[in-house]
């Protein structure tokens, strides 16, 4: 990949846009916007959108096996999927709750796979950055207990200064000027998703402005 915006394009069941069509298209949006790589989200969604655009795919599966489980591509069962469908990058949590021997077995078994770990803290993301993943991403950074109330830009920077591999910025960069900043702090990439591709959070925000004053 090269350096840039990656724009997230994933809608779960319970979403308005959940659809392998709508996600082909809203990546033909995002190219032509200007990304230089999706992320999306299940082997439908990856097989649609490499129908539509030629940008490099980061690709997951979501799986819910138990409460308080991995829920990014948890398990090889996910990995073999994702392998089978030739996608440029798959990221997997790398996050303390995930099993160790699990993450050290990619490569392994995958040896010419790239693969990103999704973070929440400096500490996992290090330890990613030992075991030798391709990319590292801060993707679940406040979406583990042992993240909350972290600083984003703080752990984005101190990654860079210390990791080998590339950093790519993740998880609650809402605006173009967050987006902006962590590229300027040296990130490889930033990935945006909600703030692009999911309407019904981009319309609530609006909605809520609106109201606030006409009350």
């Amino acid at each position: 990949m090269n350096r840039g915006l990656i724009v997230s394009c994933q809608a779960l069941p319970e979403e308005p846009l959940h659809s392998s069509f709508i996600m082909g298209r809203m990546a033909v949006a995002a190219k032509e916007g200007g990304a230089i790589g999706i992320r999306a989200n299940s082997v439908e969604d990856i097989e649609e959108i490499k129908k539509n655009v030629d940008l490099p795919i980061i690709g997951i599966i979501k799986k819910v096996y138990a409460e308080g489980k991995p829920f990014i591509t948890p398990t090889m069962t996910e990995v073999d999927a994702l392998v089978r469908t030739g996608v440029d990058v798959i990221a997997v949590d790398a996050t303390i709750s995930q099993d160790v021997d699990f993450l050290l077995k990619l490569h392994d078994k995958y040896p010419r796979q790239k693969f990103m770990a999704d973070i929440s803290t400096e500490e996992e993301g290090l330890r990613a950055d030992e075991m030798g993943f391709d990319f590292v991403g801060l993707t679940l950074l406040g979406y583990t207990p042992q993240s909350q109330g972290l600083d984003k830009f703080q752990v984005l920077q101190s990654l860079i200064e210390k990791c080998k591999h590339p950093v790519i910025a993740e998880g609650n960069f809402n605006t173009p000027e967050q987006a902006a900043q962590a590229i300027r702090l040296g990130a490889y990439a930033v990935v945006v998703g909600t703030a692009i591709t999911r309407p019904q959070c981009i319309t609530q925000r609006f909605a809520q402005a609106v109201s606030k004053v006409s009350e």
